[in-house]
């Protein structure tokens, strides 16, 4: 990106040297060389989120950013249903509610290190993994609507981990207002067999250990310190997701030419908030969402089970479990007064702050654990949320390193069993079905996450409290 265009506020926080006339602020969070990185379509693309109708305060990218469709992954952007402020199925994305659940163990490294290779193994067996890759758990579409209500709560009461987990998931494991009737049946069809799997692409399931702790209060709150083994599950919604993505973006493309809501960019289709189309599309992310936490709580479950089997003096707690693909009804203060809001977080983690209602009584005085994942071979990183006042993204932060060229490119510069030798070399265990996987997602395809979760402190989105590093890695 070339930031001759860009006016810095302050060293991580930037916007537009020349704004258009009459169109809201944009703001860019992250350091000169972060955005240097960008490709130049990210600053397209959230200028054309700010013309958007309702928009509340300015359109915003995190550190990570990068091109998407509509939106650019790690785009934040809220808006009023008062003031028709619309909904749009790219400012979610296709992989709707895809977010980190992370465990914390009662294991030290140095304990694990004899048993890791076994560790990954029975890991690589017990969790499907893959594109099209199917789980023991088969649900006709009775049963699924169940999921899609019930979310976590739905698996748990399943015999899928217990009732402790669910208050340290969002929303506590469910979130309202799902309406199942919205869900397509080719959507339904398509997660038939999908439940408990981690999927392919950039999702992951990773063994770590802690390395260095930045906030000792925030540690203690978290339950981490160094030399702890940590497991961080990366997966979304899968099939049904990204079917529920791709209907309603030609539901509300239809919508916005009805109601003559004129799109900058046609990937960005929306409709208001409150039309008929509008409450639609929400009443199907919803229940995509609920997918995705009773998807992670399970895959919870199994990795549970090939702990015990492997090292059964594991105990694993529920961290913290966060989407990063929502859209999400929120209030926030905006220029002293309190306001009902849509946030749209694309590829963009909330992060909450201290005293935050709905937050578990352990984290009300540190703030939200905030999860960056890595890229297999790099490091990743918890947070916490800081106060409103101080993050003025509502309450958003990165979600990981985020790309730095596309899976093709990653192609022609890396061979995945090279790459899977070269990692293992340097002590981490990559179990992939896919070599050609592994180059698309190798760590050198994506942002320094550690230039990231710098900045995405220093711009008062989140601060550091642990660094992770991985020691095996689960891949499709």
């Amino acid at each position: 990106m070339d930031i001759a265009k860009l006016q810095s506020l302050t060293p991580y926080c930037w916007t537009l040297a020349h704004p258009e006339p009459g169109v809201p602020e944009i703001r860019l969070y992250g350091s000169a060389p972060l955005l240097q990185t960008m490709d130049d379509k990210v600053l397209e693309q959230i200028r054309n989120v700010a013309k958007l109708p309702g928009l509340v305060g300015a359109a915003m990218t995190m550190p990570d950013a990068h091109w998407g469709y509509g939106f650019p992954i790690g785009g934040v952007a809220a808006f009023d249903p008062e003031a028709g402020g619309i909904i749009s199925a790219g400012g979610v994305g296709f992989d709707i509610s895809c977010g980190i659940r992370c465990l914390r163990t009662n294991l030290q490294q140095d304990s694990l290190a004899p048993r890791l290779e076994r560790l990954a193994d029975t890991l690589f067996r017990v969790i499907p993994a893959g594109v099209g890759e199917e789980g023991e758990i088969k649900l006709a579409p009775p049963e699924l609507d169940k999921v899609l209500e019930g979310g976590a709560r739905w698996a748990v009461a399943q015999g899928y981990g217990s009732v402790a987990d669910l208050d340290y998931v969002e929303e506590g494991g469910r979130v309202a207002d799902a309406d199942p009737r919205q869900v397509s049946e080719l959507a339904k069809k398509r997660q038939r067999g999908e439940m408990g799997t981690l999927g392919s692409g950039n999702h992951y399931l990773e063994v770590q250990a802690v390395e260095r702790i930045f906030d000792p209060s925030a540690a203690q709150a978290f339950g981490l310190h160094v030399g702890q083994v940590v497991v961080s599950i990366h997966c979304g919604s899968r099939g049904l997701g990204h079917q529920v993505g791709t209907d309603y973006l030609v539901t509300l493309a239809k919508a916005a030419s009805r109601l003559g809501i004129r799109l900058p960019d046609r990937e960005l289709a929306c409709a208001p908030i409150r039309s008929a189309e509008g409450r639609q599309y929400l009443g199907a992310m919803n229940a995509a969402i609920n997918c995705a936490l009773a998807n992670r709580q399970i895959l919870a479950h199994l990795t549970r089970q090939a702990f015990a089997a492997v090292l059964p003096e594991a105990r694993l707690d529920t961290l913290f479990d966060v989407s990063h693909n929502t859209c999400k009804a929120e209030t926030h203060t905006v220029e002293g007064r309190r306001r009902r809001l849509y946030v749209h977080r694309k590829g963009a983690t909330r992060a909450f702050g201290p005293g935050h209602p709905s937050l578990p009584e352990p984290y009300q005085e540190t703030g939200q654990p905030v999860i960056i994942g890595g890229s297999m071979g790099t490091s990743s990183y918890i947070l916490a949320g800081n106060p409103e006042a101080q993050n003025r993204a509502f309450a958003s932060a990165s979600h990981g390193a985020g790309r730095a060229m596309s899976r093709n490119q990653a192609l022609k510069r890396w061979h995945g069993r090279e790459l899977v030798d070269a990692l293992a070399k340097q002590g981490i265990l990559i179990r992939t079905r896919s070599f050609r996987g592994a180059a698309e997602e190798a760590p050198g395809a994506y942002k320094d996450v550690d230039l990231v979760a710098e900045a995405t402190e220093r711009a008062g989105l989140a601060r550091r409290v642990a660094l992770l590093r991985p020691k095996a890695c689960i891949k499709g």
